[in-house]
């Protein structure tokens, strides 16, 4: 691994950005979990706009978060890897759209796949700054759901209703990380 994707975690004091970009991104995905799921039943116009959004969403908050990192001499490498993956998923779901719920789930899981093993290796890298346990666990069980996204694809039954899930448990996780954040923050200002 490349020594300036090892850079030094920020200090307590610059994750009020980061923890507002959490919270930022537990509210859309627990908005949008709540409108895929009542439109998940079929690929309709309002659902495969939901497909395309949240990648694109995720491209935007991986941005902001580079950006942030970067003024901070933090990580940024596994960030702009995101931004690449989430870019190339807007296509892919695009097109898989036109396809059917199957060749969603393929898209959906290659993309969780992979953004989950990046999100694993940024949170490693800030492992020294609160909440990011939460995003390590958050990127491994993406690793592991996107698996079964695509297993679900070749089954009959193959419904977007999951990714909904999926996505209101990943904002459960930026949650988790905000709060963290706030609690490390918070202690840091009472420290003498």
């Amino acid at each position: 691994m490349d020594s300036s994707l090892a850079a030094s975690a920020p200090m307590a004091s610059d994750t009020a950005a980061l923890r507002r970009l959490y919270l930022l991104r537990f509210a859309f995905a627990a908005v949008w979990a709540a409108v895929l799921l009542a439109s998940a039943h079929t690929l309709g116009p309002l659902s495969a706009t939901l497909l395309v959004v949240y990648p694109a969403f995720d491209v935007a908050c991986a941005v902001v978060d580079a950006r942030s990192a970067k003024a901070k001499h933090g990580p940024v490498r596994g960030l702009y890897a995101n931004i690449a993956l989430s870019t190339l998923t807007v296509a892919g779901l695009v097109a898989a759209a036109t396809s059917g719920i199957p060749a969603v789930l393929r898209v959906w899981g290659a993309w969780a796949i992979t953004a989950g093993l990046v999100q694993l290796i940024v949170g490693v890298l800030r492992r020294g700054m609160a909440g990011q346990w939460p995003m390590i666990a958050s990127g491994a069980i993406s690793t592991l759901a996107g698996a079964s996204f695509v297993a679900q694809a070749g089954k009959s039954s193959a419904s977007l209703s999951s990714l909904a899930g999926y996505a209101f448990l990943g904002g459960v996780f930026f949650l988790i990380s905000a709060l963290r954040l706030g609690q490390a923050d918070k202690a840091s200002r009472l420290a003498p």
